[in-house]
């Protein structure tokens, strides 16, 4: 897949957020346009003009790390850009525009265990895609109305999918828009890592289709790797909880990137009483569903 449009898109628009006086460099008050000119990153990244124009035109493969350091240095670009930058620098080689097939291979059994032996925190684990493929009692209890939802397909919950798709979810989140953003940044992060995904560029056209919100967020080119923070849920069960979340990459394979995602309240706090209080329904829950099937039967 032609990734020109994608590297062309993110260097203009993370250019147009900067201004001269930022940069150290003299302003003028007939500038026409917003941020920097290309001569102007050309000359704080050490490189022509013309040599730049053509790196913002898509042209980016074959070229060397230093010189994209010093373009991400010129932008100011994050830790999170930079790596997205480099992401896209080496989708674009020719050895990795062929499409290669992404096996989808299960949770192995010991991460399994791990979750399962998790009790005070909701744990679960998503792939790239943002799709949930594994997790703990709690963490499917604090999730109940994203596995519950319309959107989740074929059982799998989506964090895009409920976001955009699912009214509930303004409800639910209570810092919708936050989490929106950051959920269109990481999927923004993965499709520049993983261009060959059909099944991620197919998520992105239904919810670029579906949403115009989503569609807005897209196209600010935000960048998110890291996933950690705060975030507060309105629970239909126990109410309003705050928790602290931190994710871990699994090691899964040279393509496919799984993220361990722990939710945690703060000890002692009304939320960890919250938090028990869920725990206790989500066991309750488990053990009247066979009484049930064996009512049935």
């Amino acid at each position: 897949m032609d990734n020109r449009a994608d590297i062309r898109d993110f260097l203009a628009s993370r250019r147009a957020r900067l201004t001269p006086a930022q940069v150290g460099l003299p302003t003028s008050a007939r500038r026409r346009v917003p941020g920097l000119r290309r001569e102007e990153v050309a000359v704080l990244a050490g490189v022509s003009t013309e040599w730049y124009t053509r790196l913002e035109k898509g042209h980016i493969a074959g070229v060397s790390s230093d010189v994209l350091d010093a373009v991400a240095e010129a932008l100011r670009l994050d830790d999170d850009e930079r790596t997205y930058l480099l992401d896209l620098a080496q989708a674009a080689k020719p050895a990795h525009r062929r499409p290669a097939r992404r096996r989808e291979a299960p949770l192995p059994p010991h991460v399994l265990w791990m979750l399962d032996s998790v009790t005070l925190s909701a744990a679960f684990v998503r792939n790239g895609r943002l799709d949930v493929i594994g997790s703990n009692a709690l963490g499917r209890a604090l999730h109940a109305p994203m596995f519950d939802s319309a959107t989740a397909v074929d059982g799998v919950a989506n964090f895009a999918r409920f976001h955009f798709l699912d009214e509930a979810s303004r409800d639910f989140f209570v810092d919708w828009e936050s989490g929106a953003a950051a959920t269109v940044a990481l999927l923004r992060a993965e499709a520049g890592r993983d261009p060959q995904d059909k099944a991620l560029r197919e998520l992105i056209g239904e919810l670029s289709t579906a949403s115009p919100e989503f569609s807005d967020f897209w196209a600010a080119h935000d960048i998110r790797i890291r996933h950690e923070g705060t975030k507060r849920l309105q629970h239909p069960q126990v109410g309003l909880v705050e928790l602290t979340y931190q994710s871990v990459l699994l090691p899964a394979g040279t393509r496919t990137r799984n993220d361990l995602s722990f939710y945690t309240a703060e000890p002692g706090s009304a939320d960890e009483e919250r938090m028990r209080l869920l725990s206790s329904w989500a066991a309750s829950a488990r053990e009247e569903a066979p009484q049930e099937r064996s009512d049935r039967s």
